[in-house]
């Protein structure tokens, strides 16, 4: 048997905000990751809200936006939390990662900024990385760039630099700013074992983390660009060693660069997760990593439930009690959800869905529809505070954060980051809130046993 105040399932950004948080409260915390989150293929960069849930319109103000959906979509995970909490909690995220290598930037004027992704496009977001340019909406930090230029590395496959050439050479705002695309080599003796067509940004990174193939990529980018240039870079440094390697090149090198995330695995977004699950061990918390939750036992608790232990893969029959859960195991991709050919399910606990009729409704015909797939916004029912439920009765110690929840698209309304990181944490403020009151008899029952010995 195992005991915890709380355990968390799942190792993406809403599991480790909330079990962060409640480290920092003092309760013994353990995670529960079956591997590699979804970070691995995201961007790096935190979107609040990006485009409207309501009509569908491009969010510049997204705190504001939320306000709207508070009135008109009470559902939506960010309704439920308020603006001002969504605005604390991802503060608070900026602050902890940055105090932990990672910093993050925003708008000082709380509205959200673009970002030139891999094939060119623009990306409103709220919360970037240091070598990530970042663009207002009034476009004004182009007047200081004389040129755009997109690097491509001899033998990497997952950035293709002249499609990106072709839509940025084609925007009405960009007009008059040369766009090229120049190469670079490398010297693939430290990969002679692979294909050159399969190199992957990690295999890159290990190559760029000795000094001499280091050093020849600098003196190679200091050969095609200037530092009037804005320098569109694939993501190849940062495996393991945070921002250290992106640092040191723009010393070396005096340039000024955007990274851009590459096919999977994207090193800006391992960057966040490295962050997350190193503080997290330093801070005392326990992470059972590559197992998996199996199943739980409940008991009754008056009308509610209450999740008394769970079991893993790899402990099979030691039981790991704890006070609290959080599930914030993500949706389809991760197998938080899995769909059935009738039915989808919360694969864990069976804990109640929210779908939308039929299985022929939970599509659109046509896969680039205008408007979003209906399953993007499936998930487990919870109710205000997020608390789970399970045949119609409420988990009162099961919560749930993240991609789990229903009623948003992350993908369509540009808000994934954001959500996890406001669910995570208000998940967690729940739960301390709990806990401390709990404790308080506990306290008061101690100190009579004392007068009565």
């Amino acid at each position: 048997m195992i005991n915890y105040d709380v355990v968390v399932i799942g190792g993406g950004v809403a599991g480790y905000t909330s079990a962060l948080r409640f480290l920092e409260q003092g309760l013994k915390t353990a995670v529960v990751s079956h591997g590699q989150s979804a970070l691995h293929f995201s961007s790096g960069s935190i979107d609040v809200l990006s485009n409207s849930p309501v009509d569908g319109k491009a969010v510049r103000a997204p705190f504001d936006e939320i306000d709207r959906l508070t009135q008109q979509m009470p559902e939506h995970p960010y309704s439920k939390i308020g603006r001002a909490s969504v605005l604390e909690s991802l503060q608070w995220f900026k602050q902890f990662v940055g105090n932990h290598g990672l910093p993050l930037n925003h708008n000082q004027s709380l509205e959200n900024h673009y970002r030139i992704a891999s094939l060119g496009s623009l990306k409103a977001t709220w919360l970037s990385q240091p070598y990530v340019f970042p663009l207002d909406f009034d476009y004004a930090a182009l007047s200081s760039i004389k040129r755009i230029v997109l690097v491509s590395v001899e033998g990497f496959r997952d950035f293709q630099p002249e499609i990106a050439r072709a839509k940025l050479a084609s925007m009405p705002e960009l007009e008059g700013i040369e766009v090229r695309v120049v190469k670079v080599g490398l010297d693939a003796a430290g990969l002679e074992t692979r294909n050159c067509h399969e190199f992957r940004s990690i295999d890159v990174s290990r190559l760029l983390r000795q000094p001499q193939h280091f050093s020849q990529f600098c003196s190679q980018l200091r050969n095609v660009a200037t530092p009037n240039d804005l320098v569109i870079l694939p993501s190849l440094l940062g495996n393991g060693d945070g921002l250290t390697l992106m640092d040191k090149l723009a010393q070396e090198t005096h340039l000024r660069f955007h990274e851009v995330p590459t096919m999977p695995p994207s090193l800006l977004g391992i960057r966040v997760e490295d962050t997350l699950r190193r503080a997290f061990i330093e801070a005392g918390g326990t992470l059972h990593v590559g197992d998996e939750v199996t199943s739980g036992v409940f008991r009754p608790s008056g009308e509610q439930l209450s999740l008394a232990c769970i079991y893993t893969k790899k402990l099979k029959t030691v039981p790991i009690n704890a006070e609290y859960f959080v599930l914030a195991t993500g949706s389809f991709f991760s197998r938080g959800l899995v769909a059935g050919l009738y039915k989808v399910t919360e694969p864990i606990f069976d804990l109640d869905i929210a779908t939308q009729g039929s299985r022929d409704q939970w599509y659109s015909e046509r896969f680039f529809s205008q408007s979003s797939h209906p399953f993007l916004s499936f998930g487990v029912e919870t109710n205000q505070h997020f608390q789970s439920t399970k045949a119609g009765r409420t988990l009162e110690n099961l919560y749930c954060a993240g991609s789990i929840l229903p009623h948003y698209d992350p993908i369509a309304h540009g808000c994934g980051g954001g959500v996890a990181i406001s669910t995570g944490y208000k998940v967690a403020e729940h739960v301390i809130a709990k806990s401390s009151l709990n404790t308080i008899p506990d306290a008061i029952s101690e100190q009579k046993k004392g007068e009565m010995a």
